[in-house]
């Protein structure tokens, strides 16, 4: 991945998680401003890199027993809850819950602001 696809993937990932933000009476999620959604995208992308390969390794054996996008979905949120945990300002409020939905949002709304991005050619 190039340095321009690495800051578009940041802008879209802090964009959706605005957003979620924006819809907290719905999500759960809260985070305070967009500048702690920037910082939020930046530590869930790192969580991503480095811990994601781990725990997938860890949970291969339960990738053989469930479903494969059942574990990945499972991941998706452990990351999703880590990230809230580690960046002040970027709060679960109804914990494992809005974790669930927060992941969810977040694939929902980067995928259609990917699609856009592609559609306008950028990415």
């Amino acid at each position: 991945m190039d340095l321009m696809s690495l800051l578009i993937a940041w802008l879209v990932t802090a964009v959706s998680l605005y957003l979620i933000a924006l819809l907290s009476p719905f999500t759960g999620v809260e985070i305070n401003d967009f500048k702690k959604a920037l910082i939020s995208a930046a530590v869930f992308g790192i969580v991503n890199a480095l811990i994601r390969p781990i725990l997938a390794l860890i949970m291969a054996p339960a990738t053989l027993i469930l479903a494969s996008s059942f574990v990945s979905f499972v991941l998706n949120v452990a990351m999703f809850a880590l990230a809230a945990k580690l960046v002040e300002g970027f709060r679960l409020r109804w914990g494992v819950w809005s974790a669930i939905i927060g992941a969810l949002a977040l694939s929902f709304i980067n995928s259609i602001l990917f699609q856009i991005l592609a559609q306008v050619g950028i990415r």
